[in-house]
């Protein structure tokens, strides 16, 4: 949302996440992990500015015993034999050492060995490498907080937090009639003001500020407003940068302690707003992504939300998001079958992030909404007989398409409204604020690029 957050990170292109390879000056040849996978890419944890470890595709970690040992990736947990230093030069040239100062380098039979003798010079020898990286960096609160340490990324936060969004924010949209905010949060919020490292606290604060702000200027007029999203666990759900990976991987579904804490987070936002009169509901998690996520451990999952929820709340809505690279429709019908009140089901929909997409024109975006996404939202609706309601939790007033006129964006974005207006719990813009103008509902209205 606010790219700028990550401008005084030192190294601030080594944050976790990012995704390189280092080849060899002497041998031309690329370190690559024989029993850590096939791909010669790995993901840099950061451990501070100049010491990182390396994960390999299949999860596993370079891992050296000491001077003279090689390297292996015989290691799935990260300690000081799994950390190295990289030294960088202007032009991309590093060295790597471990933390008693001695340097790696490629040996005759190419391996990777920490017995270089004395210090090397930036030139072509086997001590020297060149990294670059692969793919664009992830830019989460992970990333950031990580990035930073915590003085300053507490400074950096809070400062965040007090300014980003406000009560004017709040007025405004209630003066566009906007009823509902979707808010939102990780799972270290139940920890408070001291939640697990590198997190910050602070955003439990925010969105106590956020329901005081509902309540004093929304309520008057529409009653409910406000429901907090679970939008990160640990682990991931998703391997995103906003679901606060670490590294791209996804290790919640896979993890009964993960899974507790995300429903431990449950349990203490219902337990503080069950009784708020802002509350309107509860998203149980954000965009869980098939196929690591299975069907059957997301029902798991939302089933013992929903029975935390009902503790506190008879009547709040419970809102579970589809799995994302699947059929909505299948999670719907599961759900549907679980005999449970006041369920939402919700659905992102975006006019890209696939394929088809790409060369689609501005009319034919337009026509795609009209007719397939009408008729999706129109087959759900159709089930709410006997199914949960149907909610239209994400879109913006975007496409693949490289331009289009202020009446395109118009008419594409009267389409979406009018598409998605007919959603029986209705929709959420996907943000108030962002540095991408047509991603932007404030923008959106202020240009009138969007009539609500």
């Amino acid at each position: 949302m606010k790219p700028s957050l990550f401008q005084g990170i030192p190294e601030g292109d080594m944050l976790d996440g990012a995704k390189v390879r280092f080849k060899s000056l002497s041998s031309n040849k690329y370190i690559c992990a024989e029993e850590g996978g096939v791909s010669d890419v790995v993901t840099l944890w950061r451990v501070s500015q100049s010491e990182f470890q390396f994960r390999t595709y299949n999860g596993q970690f370079l891992s050296c015993g000491g001077e003279g040992a090689i390297v292996s990736t015989i290691s799935n947990y990260q300690s000081l034999t799994e950390t190295f230093s990289i030294v960088r030069s202007s032009n991309d040239r590093v060295h790597i050492k471990l933390s008693s100062g001695t340097y790696l380098q490629v040996s005759p039979v190419n391996e990777l060995r920490a017995d270089y003798i004395g210090n090397p010079g930036w030139d072509d020898n086997a001590a020297t490498f060149e990294m670059t990286f692969d793919g664009e960096n992830m830019r989460g609160e992970y990333q950031l907080a990580n990035g930073y340490g915590y003085e300053k990324a507490k400074q950096v936060l809070n400062e965040h937090r007090s300014s980003y969004i406000t009560q004017a924010d709040f007025q405004f949209l209630s003066k566009n009639g906007i009823n509902t905010v979707r808010i939102p949060v990780g799972w270290w919020i139940a920890q408070g003001l001291n939640p697990p490292v590198p997190y910050i606290g602070g955003s439990l604060t925010a969105l106590d500020n956020a329901f005081k702000w509902a309540q004093w200027v929304l309520l008057p007029n529409f009653h409910v407003i406000m429901f907090p999203d679970l939008h990160a666990v640990n682990g991931s759900q998703n391997g995103w940068d906003h679901s606060a990976s670490r590294d791209g991987f996804v290790g919640w579904p896979t993890s009964k302690e993960h899974i507790q804490q995300s429903l431990d987070a449950i349990e203490f936002l219902a337990s503080k707003y069950g009784s708020n009169p802002a509350l309107l509901g509860i998203q149980l998690l954000n965009e869980p992504k098939a196929p690591e996520v299975l069907l059957n451990t997301l029902l798991d999952y939302y089933s013992k939300g929903y029975n935390i929820v009902r503790k506190y709340s008879a009547t709040a809505y419970v809102i579970m998001c589809q799995l994302i690279g699947a059929d909505p429709s299948e999670l719907y019908h599961a759900i549907a079958n679980m005999g449970l009140s006041n369920v939402v089901v919700d659905v992102h929909l975006y006019n890209f992030f696939q394929s088809k997409f790409d060369t689609m024109s501005p009319a034919e975006n337009i026509q795609f909404i009209k007719e397939s996404r009408k008729a999706q939202v129109d087959f759900l609706n159709a089930a709410n007989r006997d199914g949960p309601l149907v909610f239209i939790g994400e879109w913006v007033n975007e496409w693949s398409f490289r331009g289009g006129s202020q009446e395109n964006y118009q008419d594409f974005g009267s389409a979406q409204l009018d598409v998605y207006g007919s959603a029986s719990f209705g929709w959420a813009y996907c943000s108030l604020k962002n540095v991408h103008d047509h991603w932007d509902l404030g923008w959106n209205i202020k240009n009138k690029i969007l009539q609500l």
